[in-house]
């Protein structure tokens, strides 16, 4: 297994402390009118909305640091490292076509749903046979088909709010967290298993 730079942690690390960052001074920065719960992420990057260029910024790094995770990956499989950086360049698409102040769009729409599935399904793309020694736990198939499973899930869960106009504001930011966080973790255990 080839091992992994030190610089993968700072990629991959930063990725989710970036995402609950930004998102929590954008919605301060918006006031009491913001109702995290029941508001999507898109509304805080929205064309007009005070945070605005803090969120289209945060997008910019997040997908940078997709897009340089999946290069320092090198031990794991060609398509899941394909999906992750596929995945981050979603993120940067984002700030291409933001959500519209009011209502919907379906440029917006198409680019976040793509983002996210490829999100969901680059742990078992990414997953490792066993050749040539013991495969760091992030890329063993049965870790990374749960992982696939639990974003699969909360990014259903997400659509489901959408569509019933409960809280999609939490879910979202339970299936973002989940896949900003999963590929430090993949680092960590690639990191590990090189000593």
């Amino acid at each position: 297994m080839r091992s992994v730079p030190w610089w993968a942690l700072l990629s991959s690390g930063c990725a989710p402390l970036l995402l609950v960052g930004s998102w929590t001074i954008a919605q301060l920065r918006q006031g009491p009118s913001y109702d995290p719960a029941t508001q999507t992420l898109s509304v805080l990057a929205a064309y007009g909305a005070g945070s605005y260029w803090l969120m289209t910024g945060a997008l910019l790094v997040l997908g940078m640091c997709y897009v340089v995770t999946a290069h320092a990956l090198r031990g794991a499989a060609l398509a899941g490292r394909v999906a992750l950086a596929g995945g981050g360049l979603c993120a940067l698409a984002l700030t291409l076509v933001p959500a519209p102040s009011s209502g919907g769009a379906l440029e917006h729409g198409a680019v976040a749903t793509l983002g996210l599935v490829l999100l969901a399904v680059w742990p078992p793309l990414a997953a490792v046979r066993g050749k040539g020694g013991p495969v760091p736990w992030g890329l063993r198939l049965d870790v990374s088909l749960a992982a696939s499973a639990v974003m699969g899930a909360t990014a259903f869960w997400f659509l489901a709010e959408l569509q019933s106009a409960g809280t999609p504001g939490i879910a979202e930011r339970v299936v973002t967290f989940l896949q900003a966080l999963w590929p430090f973790l993949v680092v960590l255990s690639c990191r590990r298993s090189a000593r």
